[in-house]
C-alpha cells in the first residue's frame, strides 16, 4: 500500500527534534514547506538552514527513520492536529492529519468530527472511514472527510410525431418537359384512429444535498404540451393524440391538426370569401377579388386571378396565377404553379413554377422555373439560397432582377461579438491571478479581513458573468456562421439563356449582365458576383 512520508516533532529537555518518515511503496517524500507552516503554527522554533540541512540529510539517508535536532531550546508536547478545507461547490471536506509529538496527545476521532459539526458540516461524514483512520492513522495524506450528493438531473420532455412534419413534395419533370401540377404527394393521408403524436414527459431529476445540508436544485428540464385542433383525440393522461376522421394532418406552429378539407368548385358569388381552419380544396377557379385563408394547405385546380390566397402550409395552383397585378400568395410553406404572372407571391419555403412573368416573388429557400418555357420575365425574383431558370430576363429588355443570399450586416454583427469577447477574455485573464492567489490563502487558511472576502466575491460573481456571456456569444456566432455559410454558397443557374439588362444580386454584391449568355451560373467570389459555365 502506498504511503507519503510524514514527520513528528521530539520534545527533549534541552533540545527539539525532528523525526522524518520516509515513504513507502511510492508514496510522497515529506514537503519542506509544510513542515515549515506546521512549526510556524505550533510556535516552535527553528533556524532554516538547520532544517534544509537537516532534510536533506534525512532524504539521502537510506534509514526509515532519521531524527535531527532543530532547536537548543525546551518545546512544550504537541497535540495531534490538521488542516481543514472544503470544496468551491460545497460537496467535499478534506483533511490532511499532522501525527502528536512523540509523548503529545492524539487526537481521536469523536474530537474531530464535534470540530465537523461546529462548522455546521452535516451530511455525507464518513464516519465509519474516520473511526478506521483514527485507528490507524495516515499522516501528511489528504483524507476525504466528508462529500455531498449531487443532484440527479433530469431530462427534458420530447414529443414524437409519426408523420413526416417538414415535407419537401414538388412536382414531377415529365418525359416531354413538362411539370405535372396534379400529382404531388405533398399531405400527411391520415385515417379514422391512427396515432399521431404521443408525448415523453420529462424527469425532473431528484435535488442533491451538500455537506452543509442544503439541497441542491437539478437543472430545469424543458416542459412540453401536446397541442392540437378539431377532429383529434387525446387521451386521458394527455400523452398520445388520434385522429378521429380521414383526411390530411400537418403540424402547424408545433399545433396538429387533422382537416377533412374543405370543398369547393369555384371561389366566386357562389361562395364568397372562404375562410377555413383545415386545408381548401378548389376544383375550379379563384375570380377576381376574392380571398381564401386556410390555415392548412389551399389546391386550386384550375386558375387564380387577381385574387388573395393565404395558407399556413402550402399553396398548389395547377393551372397558374394572373394576378392582374393585384394578386396575391402568401404561404408559410411551399408555392407551387403552372405559371406566375403579374402578381406578388410570398412563400415560406420553397416555390416551383413553370414561368414568373412580370412578378414580385420572395422563397424561404429556393425558386425552380422548369418545364417547357421556363422562364423568369420582368419584375423582382428573391430566394435565400438558390434560384434555378431555364431562361432569365429578355431580349425586349424587360426590368428583370434577381436575388440570392443574406442579409451583409451578419457579418459585421459577428466582428462586434469578436471584439467584445476579446474584451471580455483581457478582463478574465487579468482577474485570473488574483482569484487564484485569493484561493490559495484561502487553503492555507489565511484569516481574510471581511472586506477582501467581499472583494473576493464580487471578481467571482463577475468572472462568472463574463464565462457565461463567452457562451452565449460563441452560440450566437455560430448561428451567424450557419448564415453566411448558406450566403456563401448561394446561386443562380441558368440552363438556357440569360439576356443583356438582368440584374444580378448575391448578398451584397450585384452586377447587371452586359452580353446575352447561356448556360451559366452566377456566384459569389472575393465580394464580387462571377458568372461561370454551367
Amino acid at each position: 500500500m502506498k504511503k507519503n512520508g510524514y514527520f513528528q516533532v521530539v520534545c527533549g529537555r534541552n533540545e527539539t527534534s525532528l523525526k522524518v518518515f520516509q515513504p513507502r511503496n511510492g508514496g510522497k517524500e515529506v514537503n519542506v514547506k509544510e513542515v515549515i507552516n506546521y512549526l510556524n503554527r505550533n510556535e516552535i522554533a527553528f533556524e532554516a538552514h538547520t532544517l534544509n540541512k537537516g532534510f536533506k540529510e534525512a532524504f539521502a539517508s537510506d534509514k526509515e527513520v532519521y531524527q535531527f535536532v532543530i532547536n537548543q531550546n525546551a518545546s512544550p508536547e504537541v497535540k495531534g492536529s490538521y488542516i481543514f478545507q472544503v470544496s468551491q461547490d460545497k460537496m467535499m471536506a478534506m483533511a490532511r492529519f499532522y501525527p502528536p509529538s512523540e509523548k503529545g496527545e492524539r487526537l481521536t476521532a469523536q474530537e474531530f468530527i464535534d470540530f465537523l459539526m461546529r462548522k455546521n458540516i452535516k451530511f455525507g461524514i464518513r464516519k465509519e472511514g474516520l473511526q478506521n483512520f483514527f485507528s490507524r492513522p495516515v499522516y501528511c495524506t489528504d483524507i476525504l472527510v466528508a462529500k455531498g450528493q449531487p443532484p440527479r438531473h433530469g431530462t427534458d420532455a420530447r414529443i414524437e410525431y409519426y408523420f413526416e412534419t417538414d415535407l419537401h413534395a414538388k412536382p414531377t419533370l415529365k418525359e416531354d418537359g413538362s411539370v405535372d401540377f396534379f400529382h404531388l404527394n405533398a399531405l400527411n393521408h391520415c385515417k379514422k384512429g391512427d396515432v399521431l403524436a404521443r408525448l415523453f414527459p420529462g424527469d425532473a431529476g431528484e435535488y442533491g444535498i451538500d455537506i452543509y445540508n442544503d439541497k441542491i436544485k437539478p437543472r430545469t428540464i424543458k416542459q412540453a404540451v401536446l397541442k392540437y385542433g378539431r377532429n383529434i383525440t387525446i387521451s386521458d393522461d394527455r400523452q398520445v393524440l388520434t385522429t378521429q376522421v380521414n383526411g390530411h394532418v400537418s403540424l402547424v406552429e408545433g399545433k396538429v391538426f387533422v382537416s377533412d378539407v374543405l370543398e369547393v368548385e369555384n371561389v366566386d358569388n357562389s361562395t364568397g370569401n372562404i375562410e377555413y381552419d383545415g386545408n381548401v380544396m378548389v376544383n375550379g377557379n379563384v375570380c377576381t377579388n376574392f380571398r381564401v385563408k386556410a390555415k392548412g394547405d389551399i389546391e386550386v385546380r384550375g386558375v387564380v386571378e387577381g385574387a388573395f390566397l393565404e395558407a399556413q402550409g402550402s399553396v398548389v395552383i395547377a393551372r397558374g396565377m394572373n394576378g392582374m397585378a393585384k394578386g396575391t400568395l402568401k404561404a408559410g410553406g411551399n408555392v407551387i404553379a403552372k405559371f406566375i404572372e403579374n402578381a406578388k407571391v410570398n412563400a415560406g419555403g420553397y416555390v416551383s413554377a413553370g414561368s414568373i412573368l412580370h412578378s414580385e416573388v420572395t422563397a424561404g429557400t429556393e425558386i425552380t422555373v422548369s418545364g417547357k418555357r421556363g422562364f423568369i420575365t420582368g419584375g423582382k425574383v428573391c430566394a435565400a439560397n438558390l434560384i434555378q431558370v431555364k431562361t432569365l430576363g429578355s431580349y425586349m429588355g424587360a426590368d428583370t432582377l434577381v436575388e440570392v443570399g443574406v442579409d451583409p450586416n451578419i457579418k459585421q454583427r459577428i466582428q462586434e461579438i469578436q471584439k467584445e469577447m476579446a474584451e471580455n477574455k483581457k478582463e478574465m485573464d487579468a482577474l485570473a491571478p488574483v482569484l487564484l492567489g485569493m484561493a490559495q490563502k484561502m487553503t492555507k487558511g489565511a484569516n481574510l479581513k471581511q472586506e477582501q472576502l467581499k472583494s473576493a466575491q464580487r471578481m467571482m460573481q463577475k468572472d462568472k458573468h463574463m464565462k457565461k456571456q463567452q457562451e452565449e456569444y460563441m452560440n450566437e456566432i455560430d448561428t451567424l456562421q450557419k448564415l453566411l455559410a448558406e450566403s456563401g454558397s448561394a446561386k443562380i443557374e441558368v440552363s438556357g439563356e440569360v439576356f443583356s439588362g438582368t440584374r444580378i444580386c448575391i448578398g451584397d454584391a450585384s452586377m447587371v449582365v452586359k452580353n446575352s449568355m447561356s448556360h451559366c451560373k452566377f456566384i459569389k467570389s472575393k465580394g464580387e458576383v462571377e458568372m461561370t459555365v454551367l
